[in-house]
């Protein structure tokens, strides 16, 4: 299919005073982690009319630059630009952007008539596969955390502040209008990927496409990802120095083969999973409901089904201990 007669939505604004060079920055691909957001970016890359960000998550714009390091400093807004290369919508997909505090105001002040895909997940589960993800590559670790136990690590904030689904939702509707998001039950990814598609397609404006929905090819589950070997660590410090007009067409060719070289047993190792159980919702379950609750107040989402989920694994729990 030809790229002719795309609809296309184009936001133009420039950067304050000072930058560079005007930025067109016209889609947000928003939380929350271990949401669906890879499978959707990865389809939607496929389409000749939508530019994804290089890398997917440039985490430039939010003070939140991933689950555990903070910038509140301005970005430097002239090389915003960097991250984005071809025609069409222009769309970054730094998923930790939703939990972010100052990141709606920053994006209205610069991307007045934005548009945002919310991906969420039930949050229970979403919270334990990013805490298994995140003990997986020993990113705790090396910021000095240590979330071995489900239960510690649900009090720090930077597992948190994900799941926070109604807190984040109130930032957002304080500087934009509900009908700029499309959200996204990332269950439905699965049981029917292209009503998905095609929903987000009628939401930015696009010509619908044919893309390859394959879920295995393109999904992130938290059981595939492996801790750094001495060598992995080493060869992704050398890949870090090669020029990025090098290496992109590099990385595009991997990620269209759904090739992770990272996988190598030499450059990482399978680390434990703990599976989804009572204790994580007894652990989180009644705080997470009332924060689904909300969400669905503002939002009209229908949380019904992820509500009656959680309560009935966390009372069923609670039942156990008495």
């Amino acid at each position: 299919m030809a790229k002719t007669g795309l609809l296309m939505m184009k936001v133009k604004c420039y950067a304050p005073s000072g930058t560079a060079r005007a930025l067109s920055v016209d889609v947000f691909l928003i939380g929350v982690p271990k949401a669906g957001t890879t499978w959707l970016s990865n389809v939607l890359d496929q389409h000749p009319g939508v530019v994804l960000s290089e890398p997917k998550e440039p985490n430039f714009v939010a003070s939140h630059k991933g689950t555990f390091e903070r910038d509140e400093g301005e970005p430097d807004w002239s090389k915003y630009g960097d991250f984005f290369s071809g025609d069409g919508l222009k769309m970054d997909a730094s998923v930790h952007t939703f939990s972010c505090p100052i990141a709606p105001a920053r994006i209205r002040s610069n991307f007045p008539d934005a548009r945002f895909i919310l991906c969420l997940r039930e949050p229970v589960s979403r919270t334990v596969s990013h805490w298994n993800m995140v003990r997986s590559t020993g990113e705790d670790r090396g910021n000095d955390r240590n979330w071995d136990v489900f239960e510690e690590a649900w009090l720090d904030d930077s597992l948190r502040v994900d799941s926070l689904y109604g807190s984040s939702m109130v930032n957002w509707l304080s500087h934009f209008e509900l009908d700029r998001f499309v959200i996204i039950d990332s269950s439905r990814m699965r049981s029917e990927p292209m009503a998905v598609v095609r929903e987000v397609e009628g939401f930015l404006g696009v010509e619908e496409w044919d893309y390859d929905v394959n879920m295995d090819r393109h999904a992130n589950p938290a059981s595939s990802n492996r801790k750094a070997t001495a060598v992995g660590t080493l060869v992704k410090f050398g890949f870090s120095l090669i020029p990025k007009f090098v290496k992109s067409p590099i990385v595009k060719s991997l990620q269209r083969r759904d090739w992770n070289i990272y996988r190598w047993p030499v450059l990482s190792a399978e680390q434990e999973y703990v599976p989804l159980g009572d204790q994580h919702y007894s652990a989180c379950g009644k705080e997470l409901c009332d924060e689904i609750s909300l969400f669905g107040s503002l939002t009209g989402f229908d949380h019904s089904d992820w509500e009656s989920q959680i309560r009935a694994r966390f009372e069923s729990s609670s039942e156990r201990s008495e």
